[in-house]
């Protein structure tokens, strides 16, 4: 792989924000779906493709899929789920404790990077009351929900969020715990 690609991709994961506001100019169906395709592409445990994708465009679900406002404004909301029977077929109570979340993150990570990509701005919203998305969008008891991630064009751009320096959260052959407590007791002085 070329520098000047290597340098992109870093640059497309340093620069993605969260995106709390959004333009009112509709976000293209083929561009929704290039970001949906690389959820696609994500890895899954033991190739089992869990994850599957509801994309809603009706502002009245928009306005009620969440209880952050500013989902309500994006151009398309895409839902994240995963059919936990195909997750827990081969993996059982693995699959569906740990591997639904491996598996949907990979996917969800993909579709933001290729968001950013593409000039579309996107949120990975996590906190939202399951049994009101699940019954919204006439899922059955096999498809949980995910993630809610609203798309649009940004209106603006976020400034980086703060981050614990990696050096403290690196650690060589085992735990090095003083490095995180010494970070943070810092922060009280």
């Amino acid at each position: 792989m070329g520098k000047e690609i290597t340098d992109q991709i870093y640059k497309t994961i340093k620069e993605r924000r969260s995106i709390r506001s959004f333009t009112t100019q509709k976000v293209p169906d083929e561009i929704v779906q290039k970001i949906i395709e690389a959820g696609w592409l994500a890895p899954s445990a033991g190739n089992r493709q869990p994850v599957e994708y509801i994309i809603i465009k009706d502002e009245a679900v928009k306005q009620k899929i969440s209880v952050q406002k500013f989902v309500g404004t994006s151009s398309v909301v895409v839902v994240v789920a995963v059919n936990k029977d195909r997750a827990t077929e081969r993996y059982g109570e693995r699959g569906e404790k740990m591997y639904v979340y491996h598996d949907s993150g990979a996917a969800i990570q993909n579709m933001l990077l290729m968001a950013k990509t593409l000039d579309i701005g996107t949120c990975w919203i996590g906190a939202f009351n399951d049994e009101r998305v699940s019954k919204l969008l006439k899922l059955p008891d096999n498809i949980i929900p995910m993630a809610i991630i609203p798309m649009g064009y940004p209106e603006s751009e976020p400034s980086p969020p703060r981050k614990i320096p990696l050096e403290k959260i690196v650690h060589s052959e085992q735990y090095e715990p003083q490095k995180i407590k010494e970070y943070l007791m810092s922060l009280v002085d």
